[in-house]
């Protein structure tokens, strides 16, 4: 029997940093490596995949409106829960295939990725076009202290002017700061750009006027304001309906389940010990991509379509479909070498670590990479 996806070559030793030093090879050299048909969209393959998901949403909405409310007491306070994780699940995995859109790895047509990361992003409450845009930066400039789009880390200088990071070193202040980055983390990134990049003036997702966006971009960002308006046109259709408890629970909590996804999988595909910033003298792009981390979630690698684990690659090459992504991580892992970094930490516990270590970034006093920054814990 062959060895398994994750263990067939030696991976990045967790416990010691990422190597820094210019990469003994070029994206060419890995772009080789893969086979061809890696490279390939397809449109209707890549359809069914969002079919599934569709079903399976559609299933689990129909088990819960039908049976739940009929359960006794003690078994629809279990009940609820249940739903709720597994129909969070399914909508990030929709989410993930919207995103898949916007890098243009859905179909060979533009017009039709845009058409269906615009419906899923729409009605999952992420303004499509916005994200894409401001997402595009995120992988032009990863781990780049200038220009890196979100997920900057303070440096110890920094920190000190935050009197409530001191006060909230300890269990249950980091207890708060993940309950608040895990339920308000997405939303108030779109609405406010907090953890995002510093611009001269406050701006967000939603304004077609935002620094983050160029002239051409504009009326696609109003486009993508239309699809969340009629989102939450539908909405108030329904609460006026339904209820606005019904409405929470097969609807609300789920999304604000899939929003904590999406901040549970971005945050420690890019936060750990082990992981390099770079001021301007030192960064480029290559090195920005492979200080991403790959994560493993378990059985929910394939919920999420493989985006859990095949995150460097998709910094490489974002615009290979997920269902050729194990395949194509696969084969350039032997050119990587220690240079792809990989972390089997369950993701709850991940999360814990990160939050009680990667506070800050320093330069090392002693290490000739002046421009390099690592994480330290207070």
């Amino acid at each position: 029997m062959s060895d398994s996806y994750d263990d067939r070559m030696k991976d990045h030793d967790m416990d010691e940093r990422a190597p820094i030093d210019p990469a003994p090879f070029s994206l060419s050299d890995l772009k080789k490596a893969i086979p061809a048909h890696c490279f390939r969209r397809s449109a209707v393959w890549s359809s069914c995949y969002v079919v599934q998901d569709l079903i399976i949403t559609f299933l689990l909405y129909t088990v819960a409106n039908t049976y739940i409310p009929h359960l006794p007491p003690p078994l629809v306070y279990l009940a609820w829960p249940v739903y709720w994780f597994c129909q969070s699940c399914i909508l990030t995995g929709l989410w993930v295939l919207g995103h898949e859109c916007g890098h243009h790895a859905f179909s060979e047509y533009q017009w039709i990725d845009n058409a269906v990361g615009f419906v899923l992003h729409s009605a999952l409450l992420t303004p499509y076009f916005s994200w894409k845009y401001s997402h595009r930066k995120h992988h032009a400039n990863t781990n780049s202290l200038e220009n890196e789009e979100v997920y900057i880390p303070r440096t110890q200088s920094q920190l000190r002017t935050y009197s409530t990071y001191e006060f909230l070193d300890n269990t249950p202040g980091r207890i708060l700061i993940l309950v608040i980055m895990l339920t308000l983390g997405f939303p108030l990134y779109l609405l406010t750009n907090v953890s995002g990049k510093k611009y001269d003036r406050f701006t967000n997702h939603f304004d077609p006027l935002s620094p983050i966006f160029t002239e051409r971009e504009r009326i696609q960002v109003a486009l993508s304001d239309l699809g969340i308006v009629a989102v939450f046109y539908g909405l108030k259709f329904l609460v006026q309906t339904k209820g606005f408890g019904w409405v929470m629970c097969m609807y609300g909590v789920p999304v604000i389940g899939l929003n904590s996804f999406i901040i549970v999988i971005t945050y420690l595909h890019h936060t750990h010990l082990s992981s390099p910033h770079y001021d301007s003298t030192e960064w480029n792009w290559i090195k920005g991509a492979l200080t991403t981390i790959d994560r493993d979630f378990g059985l929910l690698n394939r919920v999420f379509h493989d985006v859990t684990h095949t995150h460097v690659l998709h910094h490489l090459f974002p615009y290979i479909p997920h269902y050729h992504a194990k395949e194509a991580s696969e084969a350039i892992k032997p050119i990587l070498g220690d240079y792809r970094m990989i972390d089997r930490t369950p993701f709850f516990k991940a999360m814990w670590r990160e939050a009680k270590e990667c506070i800050y970034i320093e330069q090392d006093a002693d290490s000739k990479h002046k421009g390099t920054y690592w994480y330290h814990k207070m």
